[in-house]
C-alpha cells in the first residue's frame, strides 16, 4: 500500500513521499526499499545510519536518515498498530466444512466458519462469526460468545462458558480435570472427582498448548482481558483478574488468586491458596511461596523484593571469594595465638585486657 495510506492509518505525521509503494514490515537489518521498519529502542538509533528501508516509523526527536519517515508519539505502539496491516493470517473457508460433526442440539451462529474434523456436541451454543479450524473438539453444554476463535487441535471440556471476542491457540485445553488426589493413609490414591468449571471473559487470549484446569467445586475463572502465553498452567480454582499478563511455562498451583494488571514472566511458579495483589510485577523463573501484595515488584526464590534479589544475585557470584578470605583470616588468627574465628575486636579486647593485668601487678 502507499505510505500516505498506512499514515492515514497509524495516524502518524508523513515526513516525505506520500506515494511510495510499500509491501513489507522488515527489522532494521533487512529492510529494503519498499519496506517500513521502526526504530523504539535508544540502542538501536545508531543502525538508522546503515539502514535501506525505504520508510521508517520515529518517535518524537529521533532524526531521520534521509527517507520518509512516519512520526507518532510512540514508535513500537506505531509499530504494533502496522502490524495489522500487513498481516495476512490463514482462514478455513467460509461456512460448515461437510467432515465436521455438530450435534443436532447444538446452534452456531451466522457467519461461521468451521473447518475439516471439527466436533462439536450436544447442547452447545456458539456465537457469531465463529472460526474454528482443523479437529477441535468442543464436548457437550458448552457455551461460547460472538467472534470465537479456535486454532486446530483445541479442546475444550464439557460446561465451559467462554465470552466474546476469545482466541485459543492450537493445543489449547480448556476444562479438563484438576491435579485432585488424596494419598490414603493405608496407601494408594484416591481421585476426587472434578466437578466444578472453567469461565473466560471477553477479549481473553490464551497461547499454544496452555491448560486451565476445571475446579473440583465452583468455578476457575480467568477474567476479560487477560493474556495467556503459551505453555502455562492454570490449576483448578485458580482466579486471573483483569488485564493480568502471564509469560510462557508459569503455572499457577490450585485456588492460586491474581490480582488485575499483574505481569508475571516466563516460568514463574505459585504453590497455590495465595494471593498475588493487583499491579503486582514477577520477575522471570521466580518461585512464589506466599501472598504478594499489591503493586509489589519481586524476584527469586523465594520471591522478594526486586531491589534486594538483584543484591542477593551479585553477591552470591562474590561468595567463593568471600570464603577465600575468611578462611585466610583464620589462619592469620590461629598464627597469631587466637583462638580459630576470633575477630579482631575480640583479639584486641583481650589484648588490652591482659596488658592492664600486667601494669596492676608491677605496681
Amino acid at each position: 500500500m502507499k505510505l500516505g495510506e498506512i499514515a492515514a492509518a497509524l495516524g502518524a505525521e508523513l515526513e516525505g513521499d506520500a506515494e511510495l509503494e510499500v509491501d513489507s514490515l522488515e527489522p532494521l537489518g533487512t529492510a529494503g526499499p519498499r519496506s517500513l521498519s521502526f526504530v523504539s529502542n535508544p540502542r538501536y538509533v545508531a543502525q538508522l545510519a546503515s539502514t535501506r528501508a525505504g520508510a521508517l516509523i520515529l518517535g518524537p526527536g529521533v532524526p531521520g536518515p534521509g527517507c520518509p519517515v512516519l512520526r507518532v508519539p510512540d514508535a513500537y505502539l506505531g509499530f504494533a498498530m502496522a502490524l495489522g496491516l500487513f498481516a495476512h493470517p490463514a482462514m478455513p473457508p467460509p461456512g460448515i466444512d461437510l467432515t465436521a460433526r455438530i450435534a443436532p442440539t447444538a446452534t452456531v451462529g451466522e457467519g461461521a466458519r468451521i473447518a475439516t474434523g471439527v466436533v462439536i456436541g450436544e447442547r452447545v451454543r456458539i456465537g457469531d462469526r465463529a472460526t474454528i479450524f482443523p479437529h477441535a473438539v468442543v464436548y457437550p453444554e458448552v457455551t461460547i460468545g460472538n467472534d470465537f476463535t479456535a486454532h486446530a487441535g483445541v479442546v475444550i471440556r464439557e460446561r465451559v462458558r467462554i465470552g466474546d471476542r476469545v482466541t485459543l491457540a492450537s493445543g489449547v485445553v480448556i476444562g479438563s480435570d484438576g491435579f485432585g488426589h488424596l494419598p490414603l493413609p493405608g496407601g494408594g490414591v484416591f481421585k476426587l472427582a472434578q466437578i466444578g468449571t472453567v469461565e473466560i471473559g471477553d477479549d481473553v487470549e490464551i497461547g499454544a498448548n496452555t491448560t486451565i484446569d476445571r475446579a473440583t467445586i465452583g468455578v476457575t475463572r480467568i477474567a476479560s482481558r487477560v493474556k495467556l502465553d503459551n505453555l502455562v498452567m492454570i490449576g483448578h480454582g485458580s482466579e486471573v483478574d483483569e488485564e493480568s499478563l502471564i509469560a510462557a511455562q508459569s503455572g499457577l498451583a490450585g485456588s492460586t488468586r491474581v490480582g488485575k494488571r499483574v505481569q508475571l514472566g516466563g516460568q514463574v511458579g505459585a504453590a497455590g491458596h495465595l494471593t498475588i495483589g493487583d499491579d503486582a510485577r514477577v520477575a522471570a523463573q521466580s518461585g512464589i511461596p506466599n501472598d504478594v501484595a499489591p503493586g509489589a515488584t519481586v524476584g527469586g526464590y523465594p520471591a522478594i523484593d526486586a531491589g534486594l534479589w538483584r543484591r542477593v544475585s551479585a553477591a552470591v557470584q562474590r561468595l567463593p571469594e568471600l570464603v577465600r578470605r575468611v578462611r585466610q583470616l583464620e589462619k592469620r588468627s590461629e598464627a597469631d595465638g587466637a583462638a580459630p574465628g576470633l575477630d579482631a575486636r575480640s583479639r584486641d579486647g583481650s589484648e588490652r585486657g591482659a596488658s592492664a593485668r600486667s601494669r596492676r601487678r608491677r605496681r
